[in-house]
């Protein structure tokens, strides 16, 4: 009698330690009392091709790929979703029966289903998004924007070339504002995204002037640790509707449990809970 194999999926990275990762997928296992396992797996750069290479053997039927390796990844794969394209980086891999891999990012889905959840009422084209950041998590919060319908994004770096760079891959609906004039932009918001890391513990502060903001924006930061930044104590203040960050990490994670375990996990209270420590 031949025994059912336990699936085992992981998240690979440098540093991994830190990762919540394990803690979310190792909650939904024992909800739904799958047999498998989920493992951080710390890999240095040098050794990602060979370690991709010999996990499926292993019984791995995918991972997710966090810091350093997101963009870098995507050599090894032999095929890759539309959307992780667009993007430019792969956090999730499914490893395919043929021996194949294919490449996907669930960060932009992360990013709306987190926005949808808190804040049931977001209506995407009701007016322009400004989203500070343009680095790859803003690749995947413009994508995802555009592609719910947001009529336009006033984009803002402090450093210009890379938001222009994000403008020539977005398109038309995408304009660039300098980092100095991003205060004077907020009262245009229906949505606000803060994607950098600023107001992250052991981070500078976001120094952008709020006193603009509408109470009908819709205002979301990335940043989780603080669970409510400055950013979104003040959005509060104003009388803003406001979604913190760790949700997105949380609805990232249904699309690759769901391939890799057969069941499509629900993201609650409980779920928030366990993660949270």
């Amino acid at each position: 009698m031949t025994l059912p194999s336990i699936p085992l999926a992981g998240v690979i990275g440098n540093p991994i330690a830190h990762s919540k990762s394990p803690l979310l997928h190792g909650h939904w296992l024992k909800t739904y009392d799958i047999a498998g396992h989920y493992v951080p797996l710390e890999v240095e750069a040098d050794a990602l091709g060979d370690v991709l290479k010999a996990m499926p053997k292993m019984g791995f039927v995918g991972c997710n790929v966090t810091i350093p390796h997101k963009e870098r990844v995507m050599q090894f794969v032999d095929q890759i979703t539309d959307r992780a394209t667009l993007i430019g980086a792969v956090n999730t891999l499914i490893f395919l029966n043929d021996g194949s891999i294919l490449g996907d990012n669930t960060d932009g889905y992360g990013f709306i289903e987190n926005l949808r959840q808190g804040a049931p009422e977001w209506d995407a084209p009701a007016g322009p998004a400004v989203v500070l950041g343009a680095g790859g998590a803003a690749r995947a919060v413009v994508a995802s924007l555009l592609d719910a319908g947001v009529p336009e994004i006033l984009l803002t770096n402090r450093t210009r070339v890379r938001a222009d760079k994000l403008r020539e891959d977005f398109g038309a609906r995408v304009k660039v504002v300098e980092w100095v004039q991003a205060g004077n932009i907020l009262e245009k918001a229906a949505t606000l995204v803060n994607t950098t890391s600023l107001g992250m513990v052991g981070k500078s502060e976001l120094r952008v002037p709020m006193d603009g903001l509408r109470k009908e924006t819709v205002v979301t930061d990335l940043v989780y640790t603080p669970l409510t930044t400055n950013f979104l104590r003040t959005a509060n203040e104003a009388g803003c509707v406001t979604v913190d960050g760790l949700g997105m990490l949380l609805h990232q994670a249904v699309p690759g449990f769901e391939r890799w375990f057969g069941r499509r996990p629900i993201v609650d209270d409980e779920t928030r809970r366990v993660v949270l420590g």
